[in-house]
């Protein structure tokens, strides 16, 4: 496991995985401060010639001599097995039940084949019910590598920490976030466990002793309980050591910075400085996981553009038991940093710790709002703090290595544990937040502000947000006002949406579209999601180059979401296995619908074109509420940073009800943030709440009406364009119904003019294609004007008043036609007869319900006629041979 700070290795010198696996032997003389009794294996030292050629082939599997087993009977048996087998028994594997892990001190350390012989008779034991040996797993640390010409400061000061407040002399300073305020609001992180997953705190740093907490630490590489760093020369294993003063620094003792929660206890797991097995992993997040908070972890998979890797079986229950059984059933909270595989054209969706529901996916911006060099896209990503850009740019100040302080950390890393700091003011103000509520909160209170972006859209229910940037920047005031008076998020449902294991080919430089149409499990009370949160595809394909792959998903309120890119170095042929993409992009939307999976494949010249890709089977999983999470928020009005807005499908009373459940409020008084983040006036059409630039597109609110489309975004106008009407209640550009011009409301009966290819029907005040029996369109005035009186009957003589006779009216203005005729009567010449008259006899034409007077034909006529049509054949409708010919010769009879 190599952290994402190491350079890459020399051709002089060894590799840093192997120069680490040389220093991690185990202590001989001076043991560190702190150590647990522990029993260690011995190593095999000769089989470390061999490892530069192991390293060199990534591809291939390193196996570990330690072994993850499943032993039924509780600890006393495992004890029992282990020593018949000859393993040494280290004990439970965190929190999960019947899990042991065993080390075997005979059994090479590290090799590409696995263990045979007396292990399978452990695997063979009747009480063993599963066991794997475990392998080294790539894990690096998510910050940038150094650059030599950066220039770095010795003297870290809090007017440096441009990113948290604006001083007097520092023009070039972003404040958003707004932490000082949620502090000056008495928030500080008191009584919140933080815990960071990395190479070690430095626990006698004097920034962070004072809030150093060894319940919260653990060295899972060595088994004992200080998670103090190993020192070498390059101080490798600053990294952990840095995010931690980020988190809980202490304030005001004349030391480095001030942590975001600087009255929060901090700990550390030391598990990246060794190999990092899924056992390691599973041990490091669950450690205590009633006692801890938030686990803060800025590694992951490598970040080379190639690899597709998450977490192993062991860890995903250790997931899974955190967030069902930590903080005493509130749930554990994991923060993840997104990733820094940007210039290698890397997407965080092929990373299974940030692409998890159970973490906290966050990203990073610089300091003008611009997408770092090293990010990377994903439909995961929950949220953004500003981090570090070009060398230019400005980095972030921290603790450092052997009590110091830096200028100097950046990447992704630097996200994680700023976001991981605000969530311990949240969880400050209200203990009670479990690990959904406090996504709900960085969702619904996250903004984009300035962020620059090229793919921002609002989605279905109305809030904007980006690949690059999830929902926007974190803003700890605001999170703390909410967090104060939040109510419990409705019970999580789990849908299967849809699962098609019907094959499909991927062919070269074509899309492959499925669609599913779901109701969203309406009809299982326990499994119903109406309203969303996280939406998951799980795919299989087979490809021949894996990186050439595009993946798309449209929810039914048409929000798209990117779950793959190409991927330019990913030349593999292993394609996607169950593999699971995530998106947050649909939160808030209704599940229900119609959703449409794309996948395009794109080959490079690397390619044979001709060799296809397969689509084997795909599923769709929704998560989300039965009820709306935000309806038990308070009724207060209050400022948002957001444009009052409602789907159009809902009712003018049912959207008011629905811009106050998105609104950002507060019990006792209003977050108000700022008035406008712009540096020139607003738009004249902006209300009072002020903008956030220039544009009828950024006002936070509007004078006179707001004009939204849910996927275009909104603008404030001052009158409503033609299909609109405008509600000034709510101060909003509603939809009139289809067809409709102008109207007074959103019924079908509320048109007062139509548009082209429809006729206002006066009487109902509807738009119809066409116009109902009775009335007849008047081209002229596109308007459905009411036949004449005796059309209406379809009576010849008005006196008589035979209107049962007729089934519908042909009209015309001022004479009366019928097109139909009652049952028992015949039509002639426009009337509905009982009897035809002399010259006529009623025939039965195919289609028709009724019968036609036909006029039979004399031989006069069937001369003039040609002798191909039969005496038979007669004139429909008039009595003149002459007329009934013509009409016949052009084939209107």
């Amino acid at each position: 496991q190599a952290g994402r700070t190491a350079p890459a290795p020399s051709p002089q010198q060894p590799p840093p995985a192997e120069a680490a696996l040389k220093a991690k032997a185990p202590p001989t003389a001076q043991p560190r401060r702190g150590r647990c009794p522990i029993m260690r294996p011995s190593a095999a030292w000769l089989l470390l010639l061999a490892l530069p050629a192991c390293l060199a082939a990534p591809s291939r599997p390193v196996y570990t001599n330690h072994w993850a087993v499943q032993v039924l009977g509780g600890p006393g048996e495992a004890a029992r097995l282990a020593s018949a087998y000859g393993y040494v028994n280290l004990g439970q594997i965190g929190n999960l039940e019947n899990y042991y892990h065993f080390h075997h001190s005979r059994t090479i350390r590290r090799s590409t084949l696995s263990s045979r012989g007396r292990h399978n008779f452990l695997r063979m034991d009747p009480k063993v019910k599963w066991l794997q040996q475990q392998e080294v797993k790539r894990r690096v640390k998510r910050h940038v590598r150094g650059d030599p010409h950066l220039i770095h400061f010795n003297d870290p000061m809090w007017s440096k920490m441009w990113y948290m407040h604006c001083g007097d002399k520092n023009n070039h300073c972003r404040s958003e976030m707004n932490i000082p305020a949620a502090w000056q609001r008495g928030y500080t992180g008191k009584n919140v466990v933080v815990t960071i997953l990395d190479d070690g705190i430095e626990t006698s740093h004097p920034d962070l002793v004072q809030n150093y907490d060894p319940q919260a630490s653990y060295d899972v590489n060595d088994n004992d309980c200080d998670p103090s760093p190993r020192y070498d020369a390059s101080n490798e294993n600053k990294h952990g050591t840095r995010c931690a003063g980020q988190v809980a620094a202490k304030a005001n003792n004349s030391n480095c910075i001030v942590g975001i929660a600087y009255n929060a206890r901090i700990g550390g797991v030391r598990m990246l400085d060794g190999d990092v097995t899924d056992v390691v992993e599973a041990k490091s997040l669950g450690i205590r996981p009633d006692y801890i908070d938030i686990y803060s972890a800025s590694w992951g998979p490598d970040d080379d553009g190639k690899t597709v890797d998450g977490p192993g079986e062991l860890a995903k229950q250790a997931f899974e038991y955190g967030i069902k059984k930590g903080r005493k059933g509130l749930g554990s909270i994991f923060v993840w940093a997104s990733g820094n595989g940007g210039r290698e054209g890397d997407y965080c969706s092929c990373d299974g710790y940030t692409n998890s529901i159970y973490t906290i996916s966050i990203s990073s911006s610089t300091d003008s709002g611009l997408k770092p060099w090293y990010l990377e896209e994903c439909a995961s990503t929950l949220a953004t703090t500003y981090s570090s850009g070009a060398f230019y740019e400005q980095k972030i100040v921290t603790t450092d290595l052997r009590h110091g302080c830096t200028e100097g950390h950046t990447g992704t890393s630097v996200s994680a544990p700023i976001v991981t700091g605000i969530i311990a003011l949240a969880l400050e103000a209200n203990p009670s937040l479990t690990w959904r509520d406090v996504q709900h909160l960085i969702v619904k209170t996250s903004r984009p502000l300035h962020l620059k972006a090229n793919d921002w859209k609002t989605n279905g229910a109305g809030r904007k947000v980006s690949h690059l940037y999830g929902y926007g920047l974190v803003n700890a005031e605001a999170i703390v006002m909410e967090a104060k008076k939040w109510k419990k998020a409705p019970t999580q449902h789990v849908c299967i949406g849809s699962s098609d294991r019907t094959p499909r080919d991927i062919h070269a430089d074509q899309t492959v579209r499925t669609t599913t149409v779901t109701n969203a499990c309406a009809n299982h009370y326990d499994q119903r999601v109406v309203y969303l949160e996280h939406v998951i595809v799980r795919v299989s394909i087979e490809h021949p180059r894996r990186g050439d792959l595009q993946i798309n998903l449209t929810s039914p309120s048409g929000t798209e979401s990117q779950l793959l890119a190409r991927r330019v170095f990913d030349i593999s042929n292993e394609g996607f296995k169950n593999w699971e993409f995530m998106t947050v992009h649909c939160w808030g939307e209704k599940a229900e619908g119609e959703w449409t999976l794309k996948i395009h494949d794109t080959p490079t010249h690397m390619r044979n074109p001709e060799r296809r890709g397969k689509l084997k089977e795909w599923s769709l999983v929704l998560y989300g509420t039965a009820e709306h999470p935000y309806n038990t928020t308070s009724s207060h009005r209050s400022q948002s940073r957001m444009l009052e807005i409602s789907t159009p499908k809902l009712e003018p009373s049912k959207a008011a009800v629905f811009q106050s459940q998105m609104e950002v409020v507060e019990e006792e008084e209003e977050y108000t943030g700022k008035t406008s983040a712009a540096p020139c006036p607003c738009h004249p059409e902006c209300g009072n709440k002020g903008c956030d630039g220039p544009n009828a597109d950024q006002c936070l609110n509007c004078i006179h009406y707001s004009l939204g489309i849910v996927k275009a975004g909104r603008v404030c106008v001052s009158s409503c364009p033609s299909g609109y009407f405008g509600d000034n209640a709510n101060r909003r550009c509603r939809r009139c119904q289809k067809g409709c011009e102008t109207c007074t409301g959103r019924g079908r009966n509320q048109c007062t003019s139509c548009r082209r290819g429809f006729y206002h029907h006066q009487e109902t005040n509807a738009c119809v294609v066409f116009c109902p029996a009775g009335f007849y369109a008047d081209e002229s005035q596109k308007l459905c004007l009411e036949c004449h009186q005796s059309c209406k009957k379809c009576a010849s003589d008005p006196d008589k008043l035979i209107v049962t006779h007729c089934g519908n009216c042909l009209c015309r203005p001022g004479k009366e036609a019928c097109i139909q005729c009652a049952k028992d009567f015949h039509l002639h010449e426009w009337r509905c007869v009982p009897a035809c008259s002399q010259g006529f006899y009623p025939e039965a034409v195919p289609g028709l319900p009724y019968k036609v007077c036909t006029r039979y034909i004399l031989p006069q006529d069937q001369e003039a006629l040609g002798s191909k049509h039969t005496p038979s054949f007669g004139l429909i409708g008039t009595t003149d041979p002459a007329v009934g010919c013509c009409a016949l010769l052009q084939g209107r009879c």
